[in-house]
């Protein structure tokens, strides 16, 4: 039993030192785009922040959500958050699987820059639709008669820079349209459901969507204005995104280390370039006929093919 453990030890280690070596050469390539999605979370958390400042407590609105849904109340609110953690951190560890598991499907430093991608447009929308109007917070700490309500005007910049982290993430006030959750939330979903491989968990993502959804209004955190907003907003912004930016390759058919991704703009040339070769009648070139690959419903050439038939050509 000590040799077994042993030796599927020494096989995960091996595994995750090859996958390094694989990531670490995108993560040379792509860490400014990564790190500027990461500093812009914080810009998103600072400008959360300086909305609190400009909030005023008032009445609650009138809410269909709020009429349909009954209360969880201040006990109960921390379901809404639980379910939110467990759907952020089981996303964080099925992008890394590919450092543990034989199967992958994808490079998760290119995972990880569309998915800041799809954040960072859905977090500047936001950014511009709670500071151009600001609502009466419906959850108990934004209320009138809280000392969290509002908050007195900074003493110095760094005040305002440093955000009162933790705290001043958890009891903020004034960002509402839209659900900064639900941005996370159907982006977490919406990539699964694209390069995850479990029909049951895609479908299980979606359900907790909803629930989510469902719990954010009835904790009073958000005014259901706020949850339906982020559902179109998102998906419209995944949308356009995903045609916009290069597509990750496919893994799982085993050559895809011998792949980059390609962006919209040279896959559109390569497909006028073969059409051009066929139209002057140069499909005849033995060097057209060597295999192809699917990856992601896109064609792309086999470099093992090619090297093949020059080798055959040269023996010729």
């Amino acid at each position: 039993m000590t040799l077994y453990i042993a030796r599927e030890a020494s096989k995960l280690w091996k595994r995750i030192c090859m996958e390094i070596s694989i990531e670490i050469p995108l993560l040379a390539e792509k860490w400014k785009l990564l790190l500027a999605g990461l500093l812009f979370q914080y810009v998103h958390g600072l400008a959360a922040r300086g909305v609190h400042y400009l909030h005023r407590p008032g009445p609650t609105l009138q809410d269909v959500g709020f009429y349909l849904l009954p209360e969880l109340g201040k006990d109960k609110a921390y379901i809404s958050e639980t379910v939110f953690s467990t759907l952020f951190f089981s996303f964080v560890m099925w992008s890394f699987h590919p450092f543990i598991l034989q199967s992958k499907k994808f490079y998760t430093v290119l995972l990880w820059r569309r998915v800041l991608a799809f954040l960072v447009a859905s977090q500047c929308l936001r950014i511009v639709t709670f500071y151009s109007t600001q609502l009466p917070g419906p959850n108990y700490h934004c209320r009138e008669g809280s000392k969290l309500a509002r908050l007195p005007p900074p003493e110095s910049v760094l005040e305002v820079l440093l955000i009162n982290f933790p705290r001043g993430v958890i009891y903020g006030c004034g960002d509402l349209i839209f659900s900064s959750h639900m941005i996370f939330t159907l982006v977490f979903v919406l990539t699964y459901q694209k390069y995850g491989t479990k029909r049951l968990l895609k479908q299980l993502g979606w359900l907790i969507a909803v629930i989510q959804s469902f719990l954010i209004v009835a904790s009073r955190k958000h005014y259901t204005v706020d949850v339906v907003v982020a559902w179109y907003t998102v998906n419209l912004v995944v949308f356009f995104l995903d045609k916009k930016l290069p597509e990750l390759p496919d893994r799982s058919n085993g050559t895809s280390s011998q792949l980059l991704p390609l962006s919209n703009k040279d896959k559109d040339g390569r497909t006028k370039e073969e059409h051009h070769k066929l139209l002057n009648g140069n499909s005849g070139d033995t060097t057209d006929w060597r295999q192809r690959t699917q990856v992601n419903g896109k064609t792309l050439e086999d470099v093992n093919g090619v090297h093949a038939d020059t080798a055959m050509m040269n023996g010729t």
